[in-house]
């Protein structure tokens, strides 16, 4: 049986790869990649990689989870190199835990090579860092894809009323929902926020607003986006370098 590498793309730039990843990406089998991977790393595969795509977008499953486990599964009983390529990082909310316990029950290896994450790599490209003395010494990652008014929410809302900075992965079709709890919950109106569309590429373009008025600032920016909210996101000024 083969070995599966369950691989983190990064967020966007083909720089921002690890080492380790592409040493493995040029020596795999079967590539199972998804949609937030830059298709450019394709390029860097052997001649007779077989290359499958399990992209996901919302609305939009090419399979659902539970068969992405299978093909990735199957594709390890022909033996070789496999790598599960991801975009951002395996393990912050890329299903790579469930992928590898599902692998370690039938007896498959594993192996996870992380990725730099969006949650605090876009904010970097867009001139917002997710810490800063004197203004923010924590940060939060959450999911954006849980809409807040869902019957029964695994997202601690109340805990945020102190947050420092909250990131927020895959919600911009939830922006407005967002930023109505986060003032439902003791916010200000005026809370500075940030929306950053495909961060860390050349099509990247920030959007930045309040609580109040984000949503109509940033609702029809194109997806992936992040969503920053905290005072960080009033450094953008002095510290955006990528975008200039």
């Amino acid at each position: 049986m083969g070995k599966v590498y369950l691989t983190g793309a990064g967020p966007g730039d083909i720089e921002l790869l690890t080492l380790k990843a592409a040493r493995v990406i040029k020596k795999a089998d079967i590539i199972i990649y998804d949609r937030l991977a830059n298709p450019e790393i394709l390029n860097m595969c052997k001649d007779g990689c077989e290359f499958i795509y399990v992209g996901k977008e919302d609305g939009k499953h090419i399979l659902p989870q539970n068969e992405i486990n299978e093909v990735i599964y199957k594709s390890a009983l022909k033996s070789g190199i496999v790598v599960r390529l991801k975009g951002g990082d395996p393990f912050v909310f890329g299903r790579g835990g469930e992928e590898g316990a599902y692998l370690r029950e039938r007896g498959i290896e594993f192996e996870v090579i992380p990725g730099i994450t969006s949650a605090i790599s876009v904010p970097a490209y867009a001139g917002i860092p997710v810490t800063h003395r004197g203004i923010s010494v924590s940060f939060r990652v959450v999911t954006g894809h849980e809409a807040p008014n869902k019957e029964v929410s695994q997202i601690p809302w109340q805990n945020f009323k102190t947050d420092d900075t909250i990131v927020f992965l895959m919600g911009l079709h939830n922006l407005d929902k967002i930023a109505n709890k986060l003032i439902e919950i003791g916010k200000p109106k005026d809370f500075p926020v940030a929306v950053i569309s495909r961060g860390t590429t050349k099509d990247q373009k920030t959007v930045v607003g309040t609580l109040q008025d984000i949503y109509e600032k940033a609702k029809d920016l194109p997806t992936p986006a992040l969503i920053v909210v905290g005072k960080v996101v009033n450094l953008r000024d002095e510290l955006n370098w990528f975008e200039r």
